[in-house]
């Protein structure tokens, strides 16, 4: 196990070749035995300074140099070199207060990175590696058996059964010491769940279900107290003697810690000042002249030495010098034991020791010991599970997650309720009279509106879910295609309840057109617009950074759309320069395809007759029999045939006078579901492009 305590490295002060302080380190850090602990390696210096240690085991090939997996298996150990060779890179720094992140700027990162001498890309190593990070990002509503058997169908291979996944499972809930903690859910703020310590190890655990070659971890002691955090360390401890490679940084560790550390690493400003096991550090800091007190703990006083150094003008350059000279002395200061190897070439190849770790039950993905004949020759999977498997899985999890929250969708439910019951009690019976008629313009507005308004309470889903979807898609446990279309999956079917329920409660108590026919088209496009305005804020979800800034966005940008949706000013009176965003409006279509499911759906049917065409003139004061006789001079003069009980106006005429004639409502319908899906696809970009470089 591996140990980086002390001033951390900035991103910006990654040592490079020929720099011994910080190659050598990284080189010697990163370049120990699966198991915690080394056996026969050398320690070499290339022209360039830098150093390599290698690991090899005591078996020999065979004669002709070739290397079988049955002869793989039968050797003792597995040996990874893990070397870094003028690695640098830049880091894009937040401009905005509320982004703390740091980013690895694209296209930045330069030098060599090789594992067991063969040259290895980012997608490989998250492959085989697995890294924790230091803060638990989990689902609060799912219990720890079940958080654990999640990520096992995620990350372990197709060809393991269910119940060998959840053999695994359970055998890693015993690893952990979580069987009390095994049914009790995460919990958060809000709900109460597991301790600090149990939800460490299960962050830990969920990393660690396809049994890793290398595990990193960033604190993970952090936040704990001493007794949890010994338990942490006691956990990864067992993890590295199972024959997993651990490397974790940790500040300040306690007596009890130390003594399960095999290497410890501590860095100043980037450059290492100690490399050795933890029994090193008293006569390391000895022959330095600060010889540590009895009693004293070796690392908070080298922690506090190297502190005091910093404050200084020297700082702490004649520690790093003082480490160099340490680490050119016998290489059993530094390590256990030692043999002879050549230069840089790890004994195994990258396929043989892959292979060997395969076969000895790593379950690297997309593969099993079953395959282990072919798996020196074999390309490693970049994800264990086909993307339907992946598709299942992240909907039976959202699935139990939001049934055990269901306050979300019951505040949204509540609301299209109360709504669909207000505009009912509103808009109770509208007749066909003129004035009818621009009620039920203002009915259809509003109610469109509802859907997409309504629909906002989808923005802080994704928010929440970002920094969870973040390291599992950093380590290939899914595919980000497969997300979005679970994700999608799992926004429907609340969406189909709200439609139903808003067309039963407003259809009929408004009294709208087209029967049965009518009643489902309306239900349809009310689906069609929940369905466009969740697509429309899971889009803001993955391009906003906060929730409060996305609600601000969301309101302002349906008020343009409503705005430009036809309803206030018709499509013929819209100034050219604004035309564009009338076609944008996600209201647009919606409204266009309830109002000629209405004044469509019976083209003879009349909407003014008569007299009524002085509704809202001060002829519509006059007594009736007065506009009488005004209709039927009005006849004569104009030599049309037409009385008090003539139509003046038809339902086509509406739509002709409102400018609704250029898509039919099944038209409309078919819009509206296409901006749905454009959305999803635009949040899958969003996705794409925002997780790219967090982590290489």
């Amino acid at each position: 196990m591996e140990v980086g305590a002390g001033a951390a490295p900035h991103p910006d002060t990654l040592p490079r070749s020929g720099d011994n302080s910080g190659v050598t380190t990284l080189d010697q850090l990163l370049s120990l035995r699966s198991g915690g602990s080394v056996s026969t390696a050398t320690s070499e210096v290339d022209p360039s300074g830098h150093v390599v240690v290698d690991v090899q085991p005591t078996a020999d090939d065979n004669d002709d140099g070739s290397t079988t997996v049955d002869d793989l298996i039968c050797r003792p150990a597995v040996h990874f070199l893990l070397a870094f060779d003028d690695l640098t890179y830049n880091v894009k720094r937040p401009t905005r207060s509320f982004n703390r992140s740091h980013r690895i700027q694209r296209e930045s990162l330069r030098g060599a990175v090789t594992l067991n001498g063969d040259a290895l890309d980012s997608r490989l190593l998250r492959v085989i590696s697995a890294y924790v990070m230091q803060d638990d990002l989990l689902y609060p509503m799912l219990t720890v058996a079940e958080t654990l058997m999640y990520s096992a169908e995620f990350r372990l291979p197709r060809s393991l059964s269910t119940s060998k996944k959840r053999s695994r499972v359970q055998a890693l809930i015993d690893q952990l010491g979580l069987r009390a903690a095994a049914n009790t859910i995460i919990g958060d703020e809000g709900r109460r769940g597991v301790s600090g310590g149990e939800r460490r190890r299960v962050s830990i655990g969920i990393d660690i279900i396809h049994d890793p070659i290398i595990l990193f971890l960033d604190e993970p002691t952090s936040g704990l107290d001493s007794t949890s955090a010994f338990m942490v360390v006691k956990v990864l401890q067992g993890i590295a003697q199972s024959g997993s490679v651990v490397i974790m940084s940790i500040h300040q560790p306690s007596y009890r810690i130390l003594g399960l550390l095999d290497r410890l690493l501590f860095l100043s400003r980037g450059k290492t000042v100690y490399y050795g096991p933890p029994a090193a550090l008293p006569p390391f800091f000895s022959e330095f002249g600060h010889p540590i007190p009895d009693g004293e703990n070796p690392a908070e006083f080298a922690l506090d030495h190297i502190r005091e150094l910093e404050g200084t003008q020297a700082g702490t350059n004649d520690l790093v010098q003082f480490n160099k000279s340490w680490q050119e002395k016998p290489l059993s200061r530094a390590v256990s034991s030692a043999s002879t190897s050549p230069l840089g070439k790890p004994s195994l190849s990258l396929k043989e020791a892959i292979s060997l770790s395969i076969a000895r039950g790593k379950l690297v993905s997309g593969t099993s010991a079953a395959s282990t004949q072919t798996a020196a020759t074999a390309e490693v999977a970049t994800y264990a599970n086909p993307w339907w498997v992946e598709v299942w899985v992240l909907t039976r999890r959202a699935f139990t997650n939001t049934w055990r929250t269901p306050e979300l969708f019951v505040l949204r439910f509540g609301a299209v309720v109360v709504t669909s019951f207000i505009l009912a009690t509103i808009f109770w019976r509208l007749d066909n009279t003129p004035k009818g008629v621009n009620e039920r313009f203002g009915f259809f507005a509003i109610a469109m509106s509802t859907m997409f308004y309504t629909s906002a309470d989808a923005l802080p889903v994704f928010l929440i879910e970002r920094y969870i979807f973040l390291p599992e898609t950093a380590h290939n446990a899914y595919r980000r295609s497969s997300y979005t279309l679970s994700n999608a999956i799992v926004a429907f079917r609340p969406l189909v309840i709200l439609s139903l329920a808003f067309t039963g409660i407003t259809f009929f108590a408004v009294g709208l057109a087209g029967g049965a026919e009518g009643f489902v088209f309306f239900a349809l496009i009310v689906l069609a617009s929940f369905w466009a305005g969740s697509g429309f804020v899971t889009f803001l979800s993955g391009v906003v950074p906060h929730v409060i800034i996305g609600y601000t966005v969301v309101v302002a940008v349906l008020a343009y759309f409503l705005l430009f949706s036809g309803f206030f000013v018709t499509r013929d009176r819209i100034p050219g320069y604004w035309i564009w965003f009338h076609y944008l409006s996600l209201i647009k279509y919606p409204y266009e395809a309830v109002m000629q499911n209405e004044f469509g759906a019976d083209p003879g049917k009349c909407f003014m007759r008569g007299v009524q065409m002085f509704d809202g003139t001060p002829m519509g004061k006059l007594p009736v029999a007065t506009q009488v006789t005004v209709l039927n001079a009005m006849s004569k003069s104009m030599r049309i045939d037409f009385n008090s009980s003539s139509c003046i106006t038809t339902g086509t005429d509406i739509l002709a006078k409102q400018a609704v004639d250029q898509l039919g409502k099944w038209g409309c319908l078919w819009a509206t579901l296409a901006w749905g899906f454009l959305f999803r696809i635009l949040f899958y970009v969003t996705l794409l492009l925002g997780s790219r470089n967090k982590r290489s």
